[in-house]
Formats: C-alpha cells, sequence, structure tokens
C-alpha cells in the first residue's frame, strides 16, 4: 500500500513541477491542498489524469487535488519527497488571488488538518447524549463527568490547535505561537475575565480590560499568528543571532499576548458574534429560508473549497449559545448527495459505476461528499442537482422543527443526527430526522424516474463513444505542441514586422510580440540552447524538438547588451514561465529602437504546419502558436 501511495505522490510531485515550486502543502478529509509558486498550464490535466486522482480544482489561491480516503497516506508520501522545510516555503506564490481567496485558503489550511479532532470528539459528545436520554442517572455520575470533559477538551483548548496549524501555515516558530495562544486559554485569565465580569475592573497598561474569553475561540488566536508572524520576522532581523533564541521569543509573547487581551480579542470576536448574530437572526425571522439556503447551496460551496470559512461561525454559536443550527441545515445537505448516489448504484447497470458509486456512499455516511460528488453526481451532473434540489426541499421542512446541534459535529452525515436531541427542544430531532429522511429519499427516486444523465439503455454505447474519443483526444495531442506566449503584449504577424529577415521567414515562421512587459519568459519546457553574448536573443530547444528563437527589439545587437539582464545560461533546464532574460524597454526605445519580439520557430521545415493564435492581445503563459508535427 506504501510504494502505491508513494508512487501516487511521486508522480503528482513531478506534474505539479517539482519540490521547488511548493510553498505549502496540507490536506482535509480527501483533497491534498497545494499551494505552488506558479502555476504550470497542463497540471491541472496531468494530474487528474494519475491514476489513484479523482479529479483537480484549482481555487482560493490553492491546487487542490481530489484523492479520497488515503489522501493522508498519501500526504505522508508528499511530505516525504518535498522535505519538511520545503512544505514551510517561505517563498512568495505567484497564484496568491484576492483577499477572499487567500482568507479561505486559510482557513482550509488551518482547520483542516485537526478537523477529526473535533469530529472524534463530538461523536463522544453525540454518545453521550444518546446514553443520558436512556439512562437519565448516567449524568449523574463520574463516569459522565469525565467523559463529559474528555469531550469538550479540544474545543476549550481550540486556540492551541489554531496556534499550531497557523503557525505552519504562516512560517512562525510553531513554540512561540503555542505560548501566545495558551496565555489566551490560562486559568489565572479566566479568574481575570471573571472577576471582570462580577464588576470589578482589571486594567493593562492603565487600559481596562474587557471581559472577553478565549476558550473556544477562532479569530483571536488566528489574528495572533497571522500579525506573529510580521512580528517575529522584523524581530530576527535586528536582533543579534547570539541572544536571538531567547529575545525573539520574549518579545514575541510580551508583545503579541498583552496586544491580543486589548486589541485583536475584542475586535475578532466582536466580528464573529456579529457574523453568526447575522446567521442566527435570518433563523430568527425566515428559518424556511436559511434552510433552503444551506441545504441547497451547501455542496456548491464545497466544490470551490469555501465552506471552511463558515467554521468561525458555527464555533462562535457554540461558544455563545452551546447550540447551531446552521450544522443541522448542513447535514441535510450532505445526506443528499449520498441520497443521489445510492440512486445511482440503484438506476446503473454497469459496475465500474456501480463500484465507485458504492465506495462514495460509505464514505458520505460520515459527512466526507467529495468522493460522492467528483465520482458521482458532477460527473453525470444531473445527481449532483437533483441533490441540491432534494437538500434544498429536506432542509425546509426541517425548518419548521427548530432544528439544532447541542453537540459539534465535524464532519455532518447520518451518524451525526444524534446530536440534534436537547430536552429543551424536543421537536429539533424530529426535524433533522424529517429532513433527513426526505434528502436521502427523494433523490432515489427522482433519479428512478428522470435518470442520472447516461441512462442505462446507454451507457454502453456511450461508454464506447467515450473511450473512442478519449483516444483521438490522445492522437491529437501526440501530434500538436502548443508555443505560449512569454510576455504580455499585442501581437503582430511576421509578415508587419519592419526586417525583412523576420518579415520574409527567412529564419522560419512565428508571431511577433509588442510587449507589455520589461522580462521575457519561457514559451515551452525545454533546454536552453543558444544565448548571444549581446544577450538580446535566446535560443530554446523543446522536450521535443522544437527550437524557437526569441529575439528582443529589432537590431538590438547594436546596444551590446546595454539595458539586458540575463537570467539563465547556457544547457539550462526550463519550463513554461521560468523569466529568461529582464530587459529595460525605456532605454531600449530612447535609444530609437524598435523593441517589438519576434517568435521564431526556426526548424519551420520539419512540421506539417504552424499555426498562429487569431487573438490580437495575449498573456504570458498563454497560447499563441500551434505546431502541427508530422
Amino acid at each position: 500500500m506504501s510504494s502505491k501511495n508513494e508512487t501516487l505522490a511521486n508522480k503528482i510531485l513531478e506534474n505539479v513541477g517539482g519540490k521547488d515550486n511548493i510553498v505549502s502543502s496540507t490536506h482535509c478529509a480527501t483533497r491534498l491542498r497545494l499551494v505552488l509558486k506558479r502555476s504550470l498550464p497542463d497540471a491541472k490535466k496531468n494530474v487528474s489524469n494519475i491514476d489513484g486522482v479523482v479529479t483537480v480544482v484549482e481555487n482560493n489561491g490553492q491546487f487542490q487535488i481530489v484523492i479520497g480516503n488515503n489522501v493522508g497516506d498519501v500526504y505522508k508520501e508528499f511530505e516525504t519527497l518535498i522535505g519538511e522545510s520545503e512544505g514551510n516555503n517561505t517563498a512568495e506564490s505567484e497564484n496568491k488571488g484576492s483577499i477572499l481567496n487567500r482568507v479561505i485558503a486559510t482557513m482550509s489550511a488551518v482547520f483542516a488538518p485537526f478537523i477529526y479532532i473535533l469530529a472524534a470528539a463530538g461523536i463522544l459528545q453525540g454518545l453521550l447524549i444518546i446514553l443520558k436520554l436512556l439512562f437519565p442517572v448516567f449524568k449523574h455520575t463520574g463516569t459522565y463527568d469525565v467523559f463529559n470533559f474528555i469531550s469538550w477538551a479540544p474545543f476549550t483548548f481550540l486556540p492551541i490547535f489554531i496556534a499550531i496549524t497557523a503557525a505552519r501555515h504562516f512560517n512562525v516558530n510553531i513554540y512561540i505561537a503555542v505560548a501566545c495562544s495558551a496565555a489566551l486559554v490560562s486559568p489565572d485569565l479566566t479568574g481575570i475575565v471573571n472577576k471582570i465580569s462580577d464588576g470589578g475592573t482589571v486594567r493593562l497598561i492603565g487600559i481596562p480590560l474587557s471581559e472577553t474569553m478565549y476558550t473556544s475561540s477562532v479569530l483571536p488566536p488566528l489574528v495572533l499568528v497571522w500579525l506573529l508572524s510580521y512580528v517575529e520576522k522584523y524581530l530576527n532581523r535586528w536582533i543579534h543571532d547570539v541572544v536571538k533564541p531567547l529575545f525573539t521569543p520574549f518579545f514575541s509573547i510580551v508583545i503579541m499576548v498583552p496586544f491580543t487581551l486589548l486589541v485583536i480579542g475584542p475586535i475578532t470576536t466582536l466580528v464573529a458574534h456579529g457574523i453568526a448574530g447575522g446567521f442566527n437572526y435570518l433563523v430568527d425571522v425566515a428559518p424556511w429560508l436559511a434552510g433552503t439556503l444551506i441545504g441547497g447551496f451547501w455542496q456548491v460551496f464545497v466544490i470551490f473549497g469555501v465552506h471552511w470559512g463558515i467554521t468561525p461561525v458555527i464555533l462562535a454559536n457554540f461558544e455563545q449559545h452551546h447550540s447551531d443550527s446552521f450544522q443541522a441545515f448542513q447535514t441535510i445537505a450532505v445526506i443528499a448527495q449520498m441520497g443521489s448516489v445510492i440512486g445511482v448504484i440503484i438506476k446503473s447497470k454497469i459496475i465500474d459505476v456501480k463500484r465507485v458509486a458504492s465506495s462514495a456512499a460509505v464514505t458520505g455516511i460520515f459527512g466526507i461528499t467529495e468522493p460522492s460528488m467528483y465520482g458521482i453526481n458532477l460527473r453525470f451532473k444531473k445527481p449532483f442537482i437533483i441533490a441540491c434540489i432534494s437538500g434544498a426541499i429536506g432542509a425546509f421542512v426541517a425548518s419548521f422543527f427548530s432544528p439544532k446541534y447541542y453537540a459539534y459535529a465535524g464532519l455532518p452525515g447520518p451518524i451525526t443526527v444524534i446530536n440534534g436531541y436537547s430536552s429543551s427542544n424536543p421537536t429539533s430531532i424530529w426535524g433533522i430526522l424529517i429532513g433527513s429522511a426526505i434528502a436521502i429519499i427523494l433523490p432515489i427516486v427522482l433519479i428512478q424516474i428522470f435518470g442520472y444523465g447516461d441512462d442505462t439503455t446507454q451507457e454502453v454505447e456511450n461508454d464506447a463513444n467515450v473511450n473512442n474519443n478519449q483516444k483521438n483526444q490522445s492522437l491529437q495531442e501526440t501530434l500538436e505542441t502548443t508555443v505560449f506566449s512569454p510576455m504580455n503584449g499585442v501581437l503582430i504577424p511576421l509578415s508587419d514586422v519592419n526586417d525583412p529577415i523576420f518579415s520574409q521567414e527567412m529564419m522560419g515562421k512565428g508571431i511577433a510580440i509588442k510587449s507589455e512587459q520589461n522580462t521575457v519568459h519561457s514559451p515551452i519546457k525545454g533546454t536552453i540552447s543558444m544565448v548571444t553574448p549581446t544577450k538580446h536573443a535566446i535560443g530554446i530547444t523543446s522536450d521535443d524538438g522544437i527550437e524557437i528563437l526569441i529575439h528582443i527589439g529589432l537590431d538590438t545587437v547594436k546596444l551590446n547588451g546595454e539595458g539586458y539582464e540575463l537570467l539563465v545560461q547556457e544547457n539550462d533546464k526550463v519550463d513554461v514561465g521560468i523569466p529568461l532574460i529582464n530587459f529595460d524597454n525605456a532605454t531600449i526605445t530612447k535609444q530609437g529602437f524598435d523593441i517589438i519580439t519576434p517568435l521564431i520557430i526556426t526548424n519551420s521545415d520539419e512540421f506539417s504546419d504552424i499555426i498562429p493564435t487569431k487573438k490580437s492581445n495575449v498573456v504570458e503563459k498563454e497560447s499563441i502558436l500551434t505546431i502541427i508535427k508530422k
């Protein structure tokens, strides 16, 4: 088994650009989540085609590889390959994306590593609820007291879990982060807050402390570690190496803990409670709307990887109210996906489809829906739509019973329905049960009536057509090669270039670019075959034999290298997008030279055709030439 996982990890690493292209790596229930320095044009397609990979999702600045239940084992092999230091690479990623995407990616990286711990604690809480229901006297035993505090311990000390994972994500010293967060959950701080709650006043450097509690909190430790990453870098830069191991932790703690107590904590707690309060208000005034939206669209959030962003809201509800309605509706959405998969199992006559669907249905019991979605429901499309509609209907019906979870469920699924029981709200469990029953039965019935996309009467024929199409596509890919743009700019036909050597295609066919950048990047994967002493031109030979000349400017050999900076050497291996030459556009044009850059296929005669794109404006790494092989 380990050799299989090692092979899979090796293939993934090879196709995402090697360990030097990895900024950070983590995993969740079914996905290996990577942050890459640069995006490779064919990485998504190549990784998706690896045996053992379900699909690839690129979103929120992450390259998310859906593997399945064995993702943890593959992750261990992957971490071994890239090395621990590589996994926490401090290099900046070129794929940062929007602020929202980075926030969501951070939530994923922080919560994914310990979500199973919270799920296990939630199951224990659910079992205690059942035992109290069956044996009321059990609540008054020492056994109940012990297991009860065990089940709540991960939530009480949640800031420490967050400190560990956030420290890895932000490349902070883990022990400094833990020390700061441990101070937030110290029993002594709890005593101070209780004193303030009783009407007393406690001042820190003359400023009154708020009565904010940090046990079970999410945003305060997360923001603390994020800001600590900047403080720690600053301290490491200015403190002498001899005393750095002592004084970096010292100043980090005495700066960050008070700052969190006075500023970060009160503000972030107010934000988390405000968002949770907004959702709770919607539940109070229009529970049917809240249920319909979550039941219908929750799995859409999962597709784009943004579902981690709701975790602080759920935890804020448990911190404030010891209950949460979001997860009750969320469970119904999850069960609907499982219901669709069961419907496909019953409807399909194809053994392979039944096998994949059966495996996905098992993981769905524990609330892990990626195998269901990517293996079956999204593959055939119709089951996913049916599941979303069924989830919306189930949650709509459940909303009239005031459904809530009274114990945290890290991975919502049928197994966590027990967390909806409370003697003070007896209709809650009935709402969740009825909504769940609708969510699992309705998609099964609808799929039997309407089919699941590739209907059973056409499945064999369709599968044959798919195989033939894949073969034709594979053959086409072997006969074609794409050359990508080395820069942003305006495309110009070679015939319009003011130099007969290029315009009359004496050196070969190609295209020219009027650059909007000051850097030339590699347009193809290959080897640097030639560099002129004056640095104004460079040659690359691709791995499949295409010889490319990039000539920056016309007649610029006369500059003798002025305004050019060479970034690679002859015989260097390069990939698409690797910077090759920097040039000073202003300096070159000021001296009267045309900065237009021809890109020539110097061995054009060896190919059947060279087809330029019809676009007039391109960006770096966008396709500009298609090479048709003989």
